[in-house]
């Protein structure tokens, strides 16, 4: 029997729901297949000081070209106590992946130094065709 009111049974306002949850686990398979793929590494950066004495001469030769930022913005190459002024970064990169062509380009902030030296730093490793620069967790 049909009703003659516009009221709809219970069994029509019913929504099936079982397409949605197709969707959902789908999604949630894709994200977690992909989640297992990214892999973040990290370098530790210790300064050039301890570097020198634990590293055996053999391995001097594939150094990379560390950058320290100090909480005044001065550069500090390699741990050399002097630091270098902007105009030398680039000639000094140049010189440095002239000794060793796969050094790759690691910069050390510290946490109260700014973004615009760091980002001259990368700048001027670029214009050096340098491919790998890494940027290490501040100080």
């Amino acid at each position: 029997m049909k009703k003659i009111s516009g009221k709809k049974s219970e069994d029509d306002a019913k929504i099936d729901l079982t397409p949605m949850l197709d969707v959902v686990f789908i999604l949630l398979i894709f994200f977690v297949v992909t989640a297992t793929f990214l892999s973040e590494t990290s370098i530790s950066a210790a300064s050039s000081d301890n570097n020198e004495n634990e590293n055996p001469p053999e391995d001097q030769e594939n150094r990379n070209i560390l950058f320290e930022i100090g909480p005044n913005d001065e550069i500090i190459l390699n741990g050399n106590p002097r630091p270098i002024i902007a105009t030398q970064i680039r000639s000094n990169i140049d010189q440095l992946k002239a000794e060793n062509p796969q050094a790759s380009v690691i910069i050390q902030p510290h946490n109260d130094s700014s973004v615009a030296t760091m980002v001259m730093i990368m700048d001027a490793a670029r214009q050096a065709n340098m491919v790998n620069i890494s940027i290490v967790e501040p100080r």
